[in-house]
């Protein structure tokens, strides 16, 4: 699966039916997140708060061992998402203990104990020091030239690992600083990461800072939503192309064993929309007096809309438009109501704007999900 690069800033809608396709594996107690039925946005974000809370929180040293429960490969070795090559062969593995850094001066050295969100962003405290929700082992090199860089999608990179994580400047909408693009296969994992992490310490986050050389943030000083827009609209696209792993299900399962507490996103992958982006299902988007109501969500082959609150006085155009603003699909459509548009199986899956225009002037825009 490779990510397209993402070029326009809004907020992405998702879909649930998209991203459940193991759920079924997970294996919550029964009544486990009862306390966030019918909630939505920061009201969810609260409840499942108060749902993985006090978890049973680990020494530093503990990872080491833990490490072999929770991100252990079939072969028995470690599974190290930044020299991972998910179907092919690593340029190499790491035996658990043996390999344990240590110095190391090159990739394929030894392998550590990363803080993919970085411990400096909240100054080392803890209990977030030793969430293991958020550490996992990583080659030691590529884990120093990650350095404390923010996730995000590198334009022209500076530096490109064995297995293609890069690190550059970022040309993700909203932020142009340095960032460390992990590889598409794992890029879903450390969405939900960092879903996690802003809601297990939504009670702290808003006191922690990140700022780059250039002062640019990635928080933004809040408890809710805690990501500046940008990092929203890269964690949910990331979430959205990259589904829930089986490898995802046995780390928190795993996990669960260990600090007693689970990641809602991984056994419930429609919360992160329902928390950062709520308006899921059918989209209402009023624009220009003009209501536009679209469905199914996400969009398969078929797309069905109608038009109401506005009365044309001339010719109905549509379009369908990728996130760089190219114009996919497009056509004249008449005030008969529904409109059904049936091309779509020619876009291949991922974000889209629907435009409906009349004589060249914008009268309802919305976001789509294709899969």
């Amino acid at each position: 699966m490779k990510f397209k690069k993402l070029n326009v800033s809004i907020l992405l809608i998702l879909a649930f039916l998209s991203l459940i396709r193991f759920t079924s594996l997970a294996q919550p107690p029964s009544g486990y997140y009862d306390d966030a039925e019918g909630l939505k946005g920061q009201a969810l974000q609260v409840a499942l708060y108060n749902i993985i809370k006090d978890h049973t929180s680990r020494s530093y040293a503990n990872l080491w061992t833990d490490f072999q429960s929770t991100d252990k490969k079939s072969n028995g070795k470690v599974w190290d998402m930044y020299s991972d090559v998910p179907g092919g062969t690593p340029a190499y593995e790491y035996t658990f203990v043996t390999d344990q850094c240590g110095n190391y001066g090159g990739e394929g050295d030894c392998y550590n104990r990363e803080h993919s969100w970085p411990k400096s962003w909240f100054n080392d405290a803890s209990p977030m020091y030793t969430e293991l929700f958020h550490l996992v082992p990583t080659d030691g090199y590529v884990n120093g030239k990650r350095s404390n860089y923010p996730f995000g999608e590198v334009g022209s990179a500076s530096w490109t690992s064995s297995n293609g994580s890069k690190v550059g400047s970022c040309s993700f909408p909203g932020y142009s600083g340095t960032v460390f693009e992990p590889i598409d296969e794992y890029k879903g994992d450390f969405a939900r990461g960092y879903f996690y992490m802003a809601t297990r310490y939504q009670n702290v986050i808003a006191s922690w800072e990140n700022y780059d050389s250039n002062g640019d943030a990635v928080m933004n000083g809040t408890a809710y939503p805690a990501f500046e827009t940008w990092v929203v609209n890269l964690l949910l696209a990331w979430h959205a192309a990259d589904p829930v792993s089986s490898k995802e299900i046995s780390r928190n399962n795993a996990i669960y064993s260990i600090q007693h507490n689970r990641n809602p996103y991984i056994d419930n992958p429609e919360y992160a929309v329902m928390v950062w982006d709520p308006n899921v299902g059918i989209e209402t988007v009023a624009y220009n007096r003009a209501s536009l109501q679209v469905w199914p969500v996400p969009v398969i082959s078929q797309l069905n809309f109608t038009i109401t609150d506005y009365n044309p006085a001339g010719q109905l155009h549509m379009q369908i438009l990728d996130l760089a603003g190219r114009v996919m699909i497009e056509q004249h459509i008449s005030s008969q109501q529904p409109i059904t548009i049936n091309q779509l199986d020619q876009l291949s899956a991922g974000f889209y704007f629907l435009r409906v225009t009349e004589n060249g002037k914008t009268v309802a825009t919305t976001k789509l999900l294709k899969n």
